[in-house]
């Protein structure tokens, strides 16, 4: 399950990233895009995220995942097409062989929630 591996990956990039922050504020959720032709199962990442991330900076972040579809262009037909993955790959009109992939190899943290540090007053006494 290489989901686990991945998971322990993001926790790494998202710690330095957290560690780097003034105050190392409490981290809601951390948005990630998956597409469709990494082989990563959605599923299976957010099991392994829950997991690991018990106990620590990120025990109550939540992981939301975005699914982008893989989506081909077809230079012969000028048409863009969605391949059946692990079933068809060539273009359904022309049969030509997939060469062009435009959206579905994404695996990338798009951004990080995170609160606001309270603000602390001062006051005389």
């Amino acid at each position: 399950m290489h989901e686990t591996d991945m998971t322990k990956a993001l926790i790494l990039t998202v710690h330095d990233w957290w560690q780097a922050q003034p105050g190392q504020p409490a981290i809601e959720k951390v948005h990630l895009t998956v597409g469709q032709f990494t082989c990563v199962e959605p599923v299976s990442l957010q099991f392994a995220f829950d997991v690991q991330t018990k106990g620590t900076f990120l025990d109550k972040a939540e992981l939301v995942i975005r699914e982008t579809p893989l989506i081909a262009f077809c230079h012969p037909c000028q048409t863009e097409y969605r391949p059946e993955i692990g079933w068809q790959y060539a273009c359904p009109h022309c049969q030509a062989p997939l060469e062009d992939i435009r959206s579905g190899r994404e695996l990338k943290i798009d951004r990080v929630e995170y609160a606001e540090a309270a603000a602390v007053s001062q006051g005389s006494v």
